[in-house]
Order: C-alpha cells, then structure tokens, then sequence
C-alpha cells in the first residue's frame, strides 16, 4: 500500500563496467531500446542542469567522482533524488563506457522523451516540418536553429532520424529541451494546417518555384522542407499553399538541409 508520499531516489558508487545500471544506460544508444524506454541520453553539466530548470525531471543522474563534492553536483543529485531518480557516482572507465567516447563529459543525464500533440502544429507562429529527414546532425542543428529564431515547434513527418538519438541531442546544444517536437504522417500535417489555418510554404526545386525571398510568412505558418535527397514528397509538395527555392550561383545544385531550413526560417521572421 502506497504512504502517498513521493518515491525517494536511490544513490549507488559504480565501478564495475558489468553493473547493470551501466548497462541500462548504455543500451540508450540502440534505437530500439529508446523506443522502448522512452528514455534518452543527455551529456554535459551545464546541459543537464539547464534541462532540470527548465522542468525536465532527471530520471538517472550519473557523474564522475571526481566531482563528489561539487556544490552543483550536490544540488543535482538532490534534486535527482527528490524527484524519485536514480543517482550514480561512476568511475572514469564506467563514464567511458557510458557515453562510448573516451573523453567524456564528466556528467550524463538520462531523461524521459516528450513529444507535443499532433493537434498543437500549426495552431500559431512558426512551425518547421521535416519530411524525413535523415541525418540526426541535421536535424539538431535545425532544433538549435529554431530554438534560437523563437519558432513554435519543430513537427517530424514521415520515417524521420531520432531526435532523441545522442548525435541529434548533441547537435542541439540543450535546445531540445527548450523546442516543442511533434511527430505525425504527411495527412495528419496537412489537416492540423487546414484546421488551424496556417500557411504552407514548400521548398522546392521546380522551375516555377517563386524566389523564398518573394513568399509570404504570415503566421501562422508552416515551413516544409524536404528529404535531404529527394526533396518534398508529391503530397506535400501539392498541398504546399506556396513552393519556394533558395537561388543559387555556383555550380552546386542544392544547400544543406540545416543550411537552407536556418535561411527560409530567418527570411520568414522578416514578416513578424
């Protein structure tokens, strides 16, 4: 029978690489294992610190000990504690092991996934949606983007990367936590945008594509960008109320999928 007060969290020192706490955490690495968990890594003190302020509640907290004794530390592990998570003091092969790089962050953070509804997309300001997007480099860098221009959220459609896969979260400096993620299907886009009544500006590389610099970003709107090698899908790119292309001069035939995405984004605040 529950007291009905909240779950204490548990402190342990780890040395032993076998340690199955180790190997919980570890296994955050396989994408499988995530989809199962809902957990995922996050590295650096500064980060994990600033995920917890801004309401993310540490499920496991592992550092190095080395930093026992750290004021900052202390006051995570507390607060990882209070909130019924686990914390782990680890050696330096164990924090290796965790993180799989042999200079590693002397902090690791494991937290639980968030997604926004499917109905919050297009509701208002400016929303990216990525069809498919492939490299988890790519689209961190794109979360940091739209976390820096102040965009409402980021929508994933289709079979996109993890963002919750280390790569992508590192790639994000810390705006994961700070960036509304959405998944949801081609259809399931195109009617949140019909229902909220949100523009949709497509990139494209048609001919009668009109100039990203000569569209309309009124919000709320939402920006598609493309497949990082096959563009917009047919749906999408014939639902789009407008497609747009980024001119280009030399001899290269496309941008950066972050490159161009950071582009309409910045040419889109322009109207707001």
């Amino acid at each position: 029978m529950s007291s009905g007060r909240p779950r204490v969290g548990t402190f342990k020192k780890v040395t032993s690489l076998a340690n199955p706490l180790v190997k919980d955490i570890r296994a955050l690495h396989q994408k499988k294992r995530r989809d199962d968990t809902r957990l995922f890594i996050a590295e650096g003190q500064k980060l994990v610190r600033d995920a917890a302020e801004f309401g993310w509640p540490i499920h496991t907290l592992a550092y190095a000990a080395t930093l026992a004794g750290d004021p900052a530390i202390g006051a995570l592990a507390a607060e990882t504690k209070a909130g019924g998570g686990t914390v782990l003091e680890v050696s330096a092969p164990v924090l290796e092991k965790i993180t799989r790089r042999d200079n590693p962050q002397s902090v690791v953070g494991v937290f639980r996934q968030r997604f926004a509804p499917e109905t919050d997309v297009g509701r208002d300001g400016i929303w990216v949606a990525l069809d498919r997007v492939r490299d988890p480099g790519n689209l961190g860098t794109i979360v940091r983007t739209a976390d820096a221009a102040g965009l409402a959220g980021v929508a994933l459609v289709g079979a996109c990367c993890d963002p919750f896969a280390l790569e992508a979260v590192r790639a994000t400096m810390g705006s994961v936590f700070h960036v509304p993620l959405a998944q949801l299907s081609e259809d399931t886009l195109v009617a949140a945008a019909r229902r909220h009544g949100a523009r949709l500006v497509g990139t494209h590389l048609i001919a009668d594509a009109i100039d990203y610099r000569k569209a309309d970003y009124r919000p709320p709107l939402i920006l598609l960008m493309g497949n990082e090698q096959q563009g917009l899908t047919d749906t999408l790119s014939a639902a789009s109320d407008q497609l747009v292309r980024i001119p280009m001069r030399g001899k290269a035939d496309s941008l950066n999928l972050a490159v161009s995405t950071g582009l309409m984004i910045y040419e889109a605040l322009r109207e707001c």
